[in-house]
């Protein structure tokens, strides 16, 4: 053990007989198939991944692009809940269904396909309506993906899988715009690096991350550093009323920078909350979200400027179609996600992403609660509480 407290392992024959071992679960055959991602994440990470249980929540076009490349990926089990039917529209931007598919059921259309996909994963179609499910039923899943578009549904999910402890994520696909929300409730992960001279102190990183432990091994010759950091997360229903962290509050240059989908896509929740559905084109919806998005740009402290007229128009035209490159982009973003949650390896989504498809910017906004630093004279100086998600959790230096 190091004088900081860190561990050492030295033994590269150790490791490499750990390995092999943690590989005989994994068939000669899979090995074969998925050489390419075990030399990329290791055969612990594929282990992870497949004996994952994964549900995805409504499987419109963002929907197959995270299902087809989790599939690819080869997770244990995928479960599509969709009660609604195939129309035409879907047939413009999904690739999972077909003309013949029209006036069946979408979860059960899209299932076939990604069983041709790859067999070793199984695939269940649901076509109950989710709101309908015990809240129970979330907790027989390892990770719960909803591309629902209502804001009501998905703040009810996220509810549920905190209940029952679930990993949750949210993302959603508006033409040129969308977003992916993580709700990872606690999550540890590690990072490997290059071991430098200055020991890595065991503190806070920020108000949601923390250092709480680290260890070395030999790798191809060098010392190489695993850093293991446990970071916190937020609901959605509080993340949506956060104000944006103060890093960013206290640069009028990083103000200026940030994007007019946040006070966009609050405004649009605002308005699903209220009446269940999206605004239309008449005078009234229009009005009331122009009203919304302004008092929350407000809010959010951003400059006058941030919300041109001309990109409300561009968001209110694009909500709730679905372009290939854009639901491209977010389920390729959102399944590598998925893998490195699977596997703790890097540092995941915290906690919104943004995505303008005209700028090719994806900005992510860390947005939570207030962070009230403990008194002075706490018996651990600099910790970080935060509040409002339940119990108050304190980010203390130097604890595991």
């Amino acid at each position: 053990m190091n004088t900081n407290g860190s561990l050492t392992t030295e033994d590269p024959a150790g490791e490499l007989v750990g390995a092999i071992a943690q590989a005989q679960t994994i068939s000669p055959d899979e090995i074969a198939l998925y050489d390419r991602q075990i030399r990329l994440w290791g055969v612990q990470a594929q282990e992870k991944i497949r004996t994952a249980n994964i549900l995805l929540i409504s499987i419109r076009a963002l929907a197959n692009e995270v299902a087809k490349n989790l599939v690819l990926a080869g997770i244990g089990s995928l479960t599509i809940v969709d009660h609604e039917l195939v129309t035409e529209d879907d047939l413009c931007s999904q690739f999972l269904v077909t003309d013949a598919d029209i006036n069946k059921n979408r979860a059960e259309a899209a299932a076939p396909q990604l069983r041709k996909l790859n067999p070793r994963v199984n695939i269940t179609a649901d076509s109950t309506a989710i709101l309908a499910k015990d809240p129970s039923f979330f907790s027989k899943f390892d990770i719960i993906i909803s591309t629902d578009p209502n804001y009501l549904s998905i703040t009810m999910i996220n509810a549920a899988c905190r209940v029952f402890n679930r990993p949750f994520y949210a993302a959603g696909a508006h033409g040129f715009y969308g977003y992916i929300f993580s709700d990872l409730i606690d999550h540890t992960f590690v990072i490997e690096r290059e071991l430098s001279n200055r020991p890595t102190q065991l503190i806070a990183e920020s108000a949601t991350r923390r250092i709480i432990r680290t260890k070395t091994k030999k790798e191809n010759g060098k010392n190489v550093e695993m850093v293991t950091k446990q970071e916190l997360f937020s609901p959605l229903q509080l993340a949506n009323t956060s104000s944006l962290p103060p890093e960013i509050l206290k640069s009028r240059r990083k103000l200026r920078q940030v994007s007019p989908l946040l006070p966009c896509f609050r405004a649009l929740w605002e308005f699903q909350s209220l009446t269940a559905r999206s605004p239309s084109h008449s005078q009234t919806d229009l009005q009331m979200f122009t009203t919304s998005a302004t008092e929350k740009t407000k809010e959010l402290q951003l400059p006058p400027e941030t919300l041109r007229a001309d990109f409300l128009r561009s968001f209110l035209q694009n909500l709730d179609s679905e372009l290939a490159p854009v639901t491209a982009f977010l389920g390729g973003e959102l399944a590598q996600d998925i893998i490195n949650v699977l596997g703790k390896r890097e540092q995941p989504i915290q906690n919104l992403l943004l995505f303008d498809g005209e700028m090719s910017v994806g900005p992510v906004y860390p947005l939570h609660p207030i962070f009230e630093p403990l008194p002075a004279d706490h018996d651990n100086p600099g910790v970080a509480v935060l509040s409002g998600i339940g119990p108050v959790v304190p980010i203390v230096e130097g604890t595991t």
